[in-house]
């Protein structure tokens, strides 16, 4: 009889999930990192889930095998031995909205309502420290799942460090990250590390296709071949249309075409026009939009000038004044950086 697991949520993560599963575990942390939007969380929940598993027709290299109570467990996010610390602000567009509660109760004691932290902040570490201090409910060891690991506050981290410095109890840690130089280098020093590479651009056109995203191509290289980035987008009105129109719409100084996205998605839109627009002053092909809806003729020195400008904003982005006056300002600085730009490119070598 062949013995078969349960699929993956993101088809190229099943190579790695096995790879995993079959490496034998030096630390009892594990580190998943990569570009962002390539599926470290999902992968973490997957494994969470393999280790979980109480299949006994199922060998550990196959888990999880999706079908017994524990796998249900996991998938109805109602496990006992299961914590995921994820940031307030994050549950949502993860789905995970159950556990990990990083809440230290300032907003029922003060009567006002808080913005979602964007942070794992110390009271959801220190809640974990405990969980995997006490036994296990279900007899397979604990779990604890933090992503974004470099979310955590400085604080958090140094706490989280102690836990792993002394491992409580038979608890295992995933962290996942897109930052992973962004933790402290004595956390990545205790965890065994796991690349996730961008997936195989057919893979992920594949699997856009699936997910009703009209011609992936053109949006999977505006995201950088990060497919989950691509349902970010989408989900936030850009599709293919719109994205072969931003370059010229920025030259114009039209703003309108950003307002209303978060200052993040604007930031990095923006770069990948300068980036672009750089490429082609260097007679370099574009790498992020096609090279028919780009506009040439930009002085280097103005895009990098430019440049410059978005990597400061960039390093506030969480905090700005005003977004909509931030964007407007973004723009037109980009139509001053474009502003020779008039002829539409035309690179044989970069047509898509």
């Amino acid at each position: 009889m062949t013995v078969e697991s349960a699929p993956t949520p993101l088809p190229w993560l099943a190579q790695p999930l096995r790879r995993a599963l079959a490496t034998p575990q030096k630390a009892h942390a594990l580190l998943l990192h990569g570009p962002a939007g390539v599926g470290q969380f999902q992968l973490a929940l997957a494994l969470a889930q393999a280790w979980l598993c109480e299949s006994a027709a199922v060998p550990m290299p196959l888990r999880p095998c999706g079908h017994c109570a524990s796998c249900r467990l996991v998938q109805s996010r109602s496990h006992p031995d299961l914590l995921v610390l994820v940031p307030e602000a994050m549950r949502e567009s993860l789905g995970w909205t159950a556990g990990g509660d990083d809440d230290d109760g300032g907003e029922e004691r003060s009567g006002k309502k808080k913005k979602p932290s964007k942070e794992i902040r110390v009271e959801a570490v220190r809640s974990a420290v405990e969980f995997a201090t006490t036994t296990s409910a279900r007899g397979r060891g604990k779990v604890v799942v933090v992503h974004p690991a470099e979310r955590m506050n400085p604080v958090a981290a140094n706490a989280f460090l102690k836990t792993l410095e002394e491992p409580a109890g038979d608890a295992r840690f995933l962290l996942g990250s897109a930052a992973a130089d962004a933790l402290l280098p004595t956390i990545r020093s205790r965890c065994q590390a796991i690349a996730l590479p961008v997936p195989p651009r057919s893979d992920a056109e594949h699997w856009l296709a699936g997910e009703g995203v009209d011609e992936p191509g053109v949006l999977l290289d505006a995201c950088g071949g990060q497919p989950e980035e691509v349902v970010v987008w989408r989900s936030l009105g850009i599709d293919a249309a719109t994205c072969r129109a931003l370059p010229g719409r920025v030259a114009r100084g039209e703003a309108s075409a950003l307002q209303g996205l978060p200052l993040s998605v604007v930031v990095d839109i923006l770069q990948k026009v300068c980036h672009d627009a750089a490429a082609l002053a260097c007679d370099a092909p574009p790498r992020y939009f096609p090279a028919a809806s780009l506009v040439a003729g930009a002085r280097l020195g103005d895009l990098l000038h430019w440049a410059g400008e978005l990597r400061r904003v960039a390093a506030d982005v969480e905090h700005p004044w005003s977004v909509d006056l931030s964007v407007e300002s973004l723009v037109q600085q980009g139509r001053e950086a474009l502003k020779t730009a008039r002829t539409p490119a035309r690179r044989k070598s970069s047509s898509r």
